[in-house]
């Protein structure tokens, strides 16, 4: 009995296994046999991962490196420069000619302002990166901003000209006792008149009448109406009342008077500025956007014609005045120690008159960028 007990444990002990192998068996083929779209599915998959490097999201990865790849916004984002309406635009214009035909060193978005208020918010809330303003405008920014405004370059020097209709003025001596009409009351123009007449012994409150308008246009009404009418206005206006008016001459040149007596400074009128943070960030591009612009201003006062119509065609004058009005604007690249010995010298000048003319304070070394480009 016990054998056959025995014998029956035995027999049911060796179905299990040949069970459990067959179960196996059946598990394995039923792998092998899967859908073959399914396993094309998986290997394309595989492939995909294998490529990207990712484990499948591949897409979002990629887009987040291009974003934080310096050299990608580099490639892809112009730089932005602004400028006044005006002179301190003229030098500029073989360059912006160039990078609208894609053949500057680098990607430009050039703006031509109307006011300079307009371009200080840019420079301060950093929507522009580098622009041509006035000079003592540069001072105040670098003061207002805690020395995040930059001096590159001079651009122009003055513009000043003292014209008449008739014939009574032949040095600033003559203007004792006159009337000079006048625009840029609390501004640059205004302190530079009242240095130059007292220089040369003039008060500027009790030996002359200086009226100021607040139009150029206005001071042209009235050298068209007057026989003997004096005024001071900034190049291309002096160009374009006589064009209309011929009785107008010009009678002195502002800036030859002041260097007569002055060795140690020049009229500034416009300069180039930059961020400091886009200075520091992207001081090739600058120093190549430098080399673009000395060059652009050479060809301006060489091409007369050609930087006339340049001129015209990014609206900034008419062809007609610019191509009068080009060599008396003193359009200019100076960079380096004599930039800032110019700059320093004239700021200088402004600040003993009035300090809120600078910004309240002369602004310090490193508001100077003397490196030159070359």
């Amino acid at each position: 009995m016990m054998k056959y007990i025995k014998g029956l444990l035995l027999m049911i002990l060796c179905l299990g296994i040949l069970t459990g192998c067959a179960a196996n068996d059946n598990s394995q083929n039923n792998n092998q046999q899967k859908d073959p779209e399914n396993i094309s599915d998986t290997k394309e998959t595989e492939d995909r991962t294998q490529e990207d490097g990712s484990n499948g999201d591949s897409k979002e990865s990629g887009e987040d490196l291009q974003k934080e790849d310096p050299e990608t916004l580099e490639a892809t984002e112009p730089i932005r420069i602004a400028s006044l309406k005006g002179p301190t635009s003229i030098g500029l214009v073989k360059v912006m000619e160039d990078a609208s035909k894609n053949a500057s060193a680098n990607s430009y978005d050039f703006s031509i302002m109307g006011t300079a208020d307009e371009i200080s918010t840019g420079l301060v809330q950093g929507d522009i990166d580098l622009a041509a303003i006035p000079a003592n405008l540069a001072s105040v920014l670098y003061n207002k901003t805690e020395g995040q405004i930059i001096l590159g370059a001079i651009n122009t020097l003055s513009v000043l000209y003292i014209v008449e209709t008739g014939d009574a003025i032949q040095t600033v001596e003559d203007l004792r006792g006159k009337t000079i009409y006048s625009t840029g009351f609390g501004t640059t123009p205004q302190y530079t008149l009242n240095y130059l007449l007292s220089s040369y012994g003039i008060d500027p409150e009790k030996d002359v009448t200086i009226e100021y308008k607040s139009e150029a246009t206005e001071v042209a009404s009235i050298l068209s109406e007057a026989e003997d009418a004096i005024a001071m206005l900034p190049q291309p206006f002096v160009t374009s009342v006589m064009m209309n008016n011929e009785k107008v001459r010009i009678a002195l040149d502002v800036a030859k008077e002041w260097d007569a007596i002055n060795i140690d400074s020049s009229i500034v009128t416009g300069v180039l500025v930059v961020r400091k943070d886009f200075l520091e960030n992207h001081k090739e591009a600058f120093n190549a956007f430098l080399l673009e612009y000395a060059a652009s201003t050479e060809f301006v006062n060489k091409n007369i014609s050609e930087a006339a119509a340049l001129v015209e065609k990014f609206d900034i004058f008419k062809a007609a005045i610019a191509e009068k009005a080009i060599p008396y604007c003193k359009i200019a690249f100076i960079q380096g120690e004599e930039m800032k010995n110019k700059v320093a010298g004239y700021l200088g000048t402004l600040y003993e008159q009035n300090p809120k003319a600078v910004g309240g304070n002369l602004p310090g070394d490193d508001f100077y960028y003397i490196e030159k480009a070359e």
